[in-house]
């Protein structure tokens, strides 16, 4: 059996950013108070290609699903998923959540029908303007990969922004947000009943936190261990710090590419069952810290869309950016509208799917005869949808009594050949056999797969009575069974006529059965 591709730093750097993104890619940008317009340069920043001579040339933005914040109205949605459908090089294949007016400005969310299902929004807090409350409604947006339906394959995203620096208690009204989606995570239903967060769900925050430290409360309250751990959330990228005017984090800087880049505002953290190596997961080393030293860390498929690092508090780089190419910088610095932000992504691998056999009829098999029959496994991950990022299958196999079958474990690559294992009869005894060979594996839909086994054990016909092979069955056989009585032969050898190698007293039985008939 093939062994688990290793995720190198080569097809990981291929996997970041390619001109058609296979893996999911979630894009989260606060695309500042949005309610239309700026379509020429949301289409060059979102789908433009980068030109020869940039780390990601021939390469774009190319998102699967968008977070986004500050989007005013149902218009500017409407608008918004125009320019997603109609810029060049886009698949048009994107659809929107109705927007959902709250407190101050809104999130919004879209993704692509080809690659994702959306499964709903919840609000799971309520915005206000009171120093005491968050100022702005709490959404979680619930999506899954195309073609699955587990839980653990379903992906909730909590779009944030978060109260901005400066002003009565912007600390703690960061912090009552967080609280309440650590909670709301963690199965809490905090925006009334049926809110909380369906169990098995996989986790992420995304959005602008206005984040520029993570000492800060409301960060600790996201990433830090608490008695229950289940809401907690981690940066996929592990890069601590005070990241507030720190030229040292300049790679990882998004705000504010019209004026001066000198924040980390905007992040992507996840929960760890996107960061533990199975089922849907972040494309990228966890726990590598990212190297502080490039914009295009091959260990990590987290990008800053567009800075590539020479910015530190100054206006976006465009003449001469090594990232993305010129027109690309120039489209995210008027997309930004004088203030804003710069679009933050992460790249995810989707889970493993099992197909196979369903059903092993032997048919009628003589009694005490070799018998074997394939089962075909395969993993039937949708590389059409999601190319090589998709998790190797894992499995192993168990037969039930009267079947016997190699245990494994066994991998197998989607897009790979299928893989036969040969499922054993046990043909000693005469009789219906049935029973079933069970596939454990690491498909979050069908975790066990189930094969039914069927099978007629028969004793030799009534001709293996006609030892002389004249068609019929009478004292010259008789004669011929007589002289071979009570030997020793090779199983099925003349006079043997249940196959168990004796000529004995139970084959005497099955001639006289059938003596004086004809074949």
């Amino acid at each position: 059996m093939r062994r688990h591709r290793a995720l190198t730093a080569a097809s990981l750097a291929c996997a970041v950013a390619g001109a058609a993104s296979a893996q999911v890619r979630v894009v989260s940008w606060n695309v500042t108070n949005y309610s239309g317009g700026r379509d020429a340069e949301f289409k060059t920043a979102i789908y433009g290609v980068a030109p020869t001579g940039t780390a990601y040339a021939g390469q774009s933005m190319n998102p699967d699903v968008f977070v986004g914040q500050e989007f005013l109205s149902q218009s500017g949605v409407d608008a918004f998923l125009n320019i997603l459908n109609t810029a060049p090089g886009s698949p048009g294949d994107w659809a929107a959540a109705p927007f959902l007016d709250g407190a101050d400005t809104d999130s919004a969310f879209f993704w692509r029908n080809s690659k994702v299902e959306y499964v709903g929004t919840t609000t799971i807090a309520i915005g206000s303007s009171s120093t005491a409350n968050q100022p702005r409604d709490t959404r979680r947006y619930d999506f899954r990969p195309l073609g699955y339906t587990a839980p653990s394959a379903t992906l909730a995203v909590y779009s944030v922004h978060l109260k901005a620096q400066g002003g009565t208690n912007s600390s703690g009204r960061r912090l009552i947000e967080a609280q309440r989606i650590r909670d709301n995570a963690e199965g809490i239903d905090t925006n009334g009943p049926g809110t909380a967060l369906p169990a098995g769900y996989q986790i992420m925050v995304a959005g602008d936190m206005n984040a520029q430290s993570s000492t800060e409360s409301f960060y600790v309250e996201f990433v830090g261990s608490q008695t229950n751990n289940t809401g907690r959330f981690f940066d996929p990228i592990s890069t601590p710090g005070s990241w507030n005017n720190n030229s040292a984090f300049r790679f990882i800087h998004t705000q504010d590419p019209a004026t001066q880049v000198d924040d980390r505002h905007d992040q992507i953290v996840v929960g760890g069952g996107l960061v533990d190596g199975a089922g849907l997961d972040y494309i990228g080393a966890f726990g590598t810290p990212w190297n502080l030293s490039t914009f295009a860390d091959p260990n990590h498929s987290y990008r800053c869309w567009g800075n590539d690092g020479t910015s530190y508090d100054a206006l976006l780089r465009t003449i001469g950016n090594a990232m993305v190419g010129q027109p690309i910088a120039e489209a995210l610095v008027a997309s930004a509208n004088g203030l804003g932000h710069l679009p933050v992504m992460v790249d995810l691998r989707v889970p493993a799917e099992i197909d196979a056999t369903t059903l092993v009829d032997f048919g009628d098999v003589p009694l005490n005869s070799a018998q074997a029959r394939n089962i075909t496994v395969f993993n039937a991950g949708n590389t059409a949808a999601f190319g090589s990022a998709i998790e190797t299958l894992t499995y192993s196999l168990n037969a039930s009594s009267g079947f016997g079958v190699a245990a494994g474990p066994f991998n197998d690559d989607a897009g790979g050949i299928v893989n036969l294992h040969p499922v054993w009869l046990d043909t000693s005894s005469p009789g219906v056999v049935t029973g079933t060979v069970t596939i454990a594996s690491n498909s979050p839909d069908e975790p066990a797969r189930i094969v039914n086994l069927a099978a007629r054990v028969v004793p030799p016909t009534l001709c293996a009575g006609d030892l002389n092979g004249d068609s019929l069955i009478n004292t010259a056989d008789l004669a011929l069974f007589l002289s071979v009585f009570g030997q020793s032969v090779t199983p099925g050898a003349p006079g043997d006529l249940n196959s168990d190698g004796q000529v004995n007293t139970a084959d005497l039985a099955l001639f006289l059965s059938v003596f004086g008939t004809a074949c």
